[in-house]
């Protein structure tokens, strides 16, 4: 009697036919079967575990067949980044004192930029700067907009040093603008703190260029036109 197991090409077709039974897999081949499949159950338990940094920082780790499958947990965490990017909206200018100063400022979250205006009420630039500030929370949701009273959140901090605005970045400070003569005093327009801001990195401005730079161009321009020239000054030296 011929053995229903054995690998011949009429068995093969028998077993297509339903005939015979499909082929009895050894045990020593199915332990490997389901060691290969928790092995792959890891890796992709591997995937979903890591986060975005963590699965670029260990992509040489992984063999050309887990490219497939890292890539689009890349993608997955990507788009999770993204989502919880666009839920970050501050809208506003929050009112912080100096004990919410390491939370708000220091610890304000991941990939978070956070401006802050010490300032002092009955000071026209400091209430010219908070209206400015009110404006670009609105322009740019993603940044983190604050001010604090100056005394209240730096003991004894000094008036002649206000208005002050310090930038921060995960917690470390990028920037810092100390003084009036700094923002130009009360002839500031809110591009101009935009700008400024987005030398910082603290916001993406759309402003090609400094809106202050025009300003000065057209005023020179002016000056120029009003100073007369070399020959226009030689003839009127001629008509006395």
């Amino acid at each position: 009697m011929q053995d229903p197991n054995e690998d011949t090409e009429w068995n093969d077709i028998l077993r297509k036919k339903g005939i015979l039974p499909p082929k009895e897999v050894p045990k020593e081949d199915e332990d490997e079967e389901e060691e290969l499949a928790l092995q792959q159950q890891s890796v992709v338990k591997t995937y979903e575990s890591m986060t975005l940094e963590e699965l670029e920082e260990n992509e040489d780790e992984f063999g050309e067949d887990d490219e497939a499958a890292m890539e689009m947990y890349r993608q997955k965490r990507l788009a999770e980044w993204k989502a919880a990017q666009m839920k970050t909206k501050f809208v506003e200018v929050g009112e912080i004192s100096g004990q919410d100063y390491v939370k708000e400022v220091n610890q304000a979250g991941e990939g978070i930029w956070v401006v802050l205006h010490l300032y002092k009420p009955g000071i026209p630039l400091c209430t010219l700067i908070n209206q400015h500030l009110s404006v670009l929370a609105r322009k740019f949701p993603q940044t983190k907009f604050l001010k604090s009273i100056s005394t209240t959140c730096i003991p004894n901090y000094p008036d002649h040093n206000l208005p002050t605005i310090f930038v921060y970045y995960e917690g470390d400070m990028k920037a810092q603008f100390i003084g009036p003569l700094v923002f130009g005093g009360m002839n500031l327009k809110v591009d101009e703190l935009e700008w400024r801001l987005s030398e910082s990195g603290a916001v993406k401005t759309d402003l090609e260029e400094n809106p202050k730079k025009q300003i000065e161009d057209k005023l020179m321009s002016s000056i120029k036109c009003s100073i007369p020239s070399r020959k226009d000054s030689d003839d009127s030296d001629e008509d006395y």
